[in-house]
């Protein structure tokens, strides 16, 4: 019979999981993604004022209809585990193979650390800012690489309060040696997420270990979250543990995660990731014979176009393609946008093609 874990220990494992989830709890929670794998996010776009005028028609301005740019974000990682627990080797090990102690060490040493690291990984990828440093933080220069990234967000209207500045622990010993940086002495009741040591310029520090800021032998020196701007959508978070099922004597533990994370491409300014200046995917070129456009980037492994001026990060219209690609240009003059992305390097920057007209 199976027993599915909605008992005292189920409720136990859920907190557990929120608690030691350094991801979870940051993300924003306003879209629902429950039965479906994919989702559309419209974001409106404002329209600049007009003068009024005190006389004739339209005194407010000539009416245009409201526009809006599109999201599609899928969810696309689908993970699961089974482990056996015989009963005749849980006697004789003194019952130390307790079923739900293994689940705990599942989750706790595979399940929340993959998704964790899968998350923020993602966001570094789609970040609205990712900022090259030609000299790695030392503790002459790390507090004023922070300041620079929270003034830039500022400056892009990012609100202070939500935001939440991921950092390896290697760099955090860095930061911390700074008279400038506030322990977690220092704030007395003050809340903190699971995982965060203190602030720094209002924004909650939490530590992580450096692998979690890695994309393949790369290090991402800090990234900063504003809480609004990313997605860690969970549509499935089963486990279970069926007792003595057909062919085993003793227990099945199993469990199932359908999960993903996102940048909302609308307030991508929220997400700030600093890298080493030789850690980022080079920029993508384009070269054009009639209205076919062959998009370059060594060593990319995607490259996304779009060919309405949209963002290709986030775009609903974007083009995937390779590199050495070719897209088609439409009739008229088009100005192509382009990102590409590779399997060890951070994302590139996005560039922007002439404009070139195809009769």
């Amino acid at each position: 019979m199976a027993v599915n874990l909605a008992t005292k220990y189920a409720k136990e494992l859920a907190q557990a999981f929120t608690q030691k989830s350094v991801v979870d709890g940051v993300a924003c929670k306003d879209y629902e993604f429950t039965g479906v794998k994919n989702l559309k996010v419209y974001t409106a776009v404002s329209q600049e004022l007009n003068d009024y005028k005190r006389s004739g028609l339209n005194r407010y301005g000539e009416p245009k209809e409201a526009q809006d740019t599109v999201q599609d974000m899928i969810v696309e990682k689908d993970r699961s585990f089974s482990i056996t627990i015989d009963k005749g080797n849980n006697s004789e090990q003194m019952g130390a193979k307790e079923a739900s102690k293994i689940l705990a060490i599942e989750m706790n040493e595979q399940a929340i650390p993959e998704m964790d690291k899968y998350a923020l990984r993602k966001f570094i990828d789609y970040a609205g800012t990712v900022k090259e440093t030609e000299e790695a933080p030392n503790e002459d220069n790390i507090v004023k690489m922070i300041s620079d990234a929270m003034v830039e967000m500022g400056n892009k209207k990012v609100p202070a309060e939500g935001r939440y500045i991921f950092i390896g622990w290697s760099y955090f010993g860095i930061l911390r040696l700074s008279k400038q940086f506030i322990g977690v002495e220092a704030l007395a009741k003050e809340a903190l997420v699971k995982g965060a040591v203190g602030t720094f310029m209002g924004a909650q520090v939490v530590t992580v270990p450096d692998e979690y800021l890695m994309k393949g032998e790369n290090q991402a020196y800090f990234l900063i979250v504003y809480k609004n701007s990313v997605l860690q959508p969970k549509k499935v978070q089963d486990y279970f543990v069926k007792e003595n099922p057909a062919g085993i004597n003793g227990a099945l533990i199993e469990g199932r995660f359908i999960y993903d994370a996102f940048v909302i491409g609308a307030k991508c300014g929220g997400v700030y990731a600093a890298v080493a200046a030789d850690s980022v995917q080079v920029a993508p070129t384009f070269n054009a014979s009639g209205s076919a456009l062959t998009v370059t980037s060594a060593g990319a492994n995607k490259i996304r176009v779009t060919l309405d001026g949209t963002d290709p990060r986030f775009s609903d219209t974007a083009i995937e393609t390779t590199s050495g690609g070719t897209v088609t240009l439409p009739a008229g003059k088009t100005a192509a946008k382009a990102v590409a992305f590779g399997e060890e390097l951070f994302t590139s920057e996005v560039v922007t093609d002439i404009e070139r007209t195809v009769a």
